[in-house]
């Protein structure tokens, strides 16, 4: 099952939010399928913003934080296909245009979730169900995944 990353869960990892918020980041994310699990280039470019205007980190540390993503996850896109689906996503669902880019990108590359805090929990589009993997009751779909990376 193919899983993409929101902003979000990177910058926890950077230890943005406190280090609880990371730890329990990094552990999910050390949990997911090698090579299914994936970032939009848009999640990037939000990370880099996060980390330099709300973590301090300076310009060179946030480009480095970003280029440490980009050596250990295959990349998502964002192709002209890819925007003109988010729009539709935006004028149809209501979503805000960089979050539908990001669901956007997740569906062209045949991901079943994406993991993010900031967007509906349950909400599916194009076969990517959003999840919130920091819910108290996790999705099932989430618990699906790692109940088979377990068995593996």
């Amino acid at each position: 099952m193919k899983v993409a990353l929101d902003t979000n869960i990177l910058a926890y990892i950077e230890g943005v939010n406190g280090a609880s918020r990371k730890a329990s980041a990094a552990e999910m994310v050390a949990r997911l399928p090698a090579g299914s699990t994936y970032v939009p280039v848009q999640v990037l470019g939000e990370l880099f913003r996060v980390l330099v205007r709300k973590a301090n980190y300076k310009p060179a540390s946030a480009r480095a934080a970003v280029g440490n993503f980009v050596d250990i996850f295959p990349l998502i896109e964002t192709s002209p296909p890819v925007l003109a689906a988010a729009a539709d996503l935006s004028v149809d669902h209501g979503l805000d245009i960089w979050d539908a880019i990001i669901l956007a990108a997740a569906a062209s590359a045949g991901c079943r979730l994406l993991l993010s805090e900031d967007m509906q929990q349950g909400f599916t589009w194009h076969g990517v169900t959003v999840v919130n993997p920091f819910s108290t009751k996790p999705h099932e779909l989430l618990e699906e995944l790692l109940e088979e990376l377990l068995e593996e």
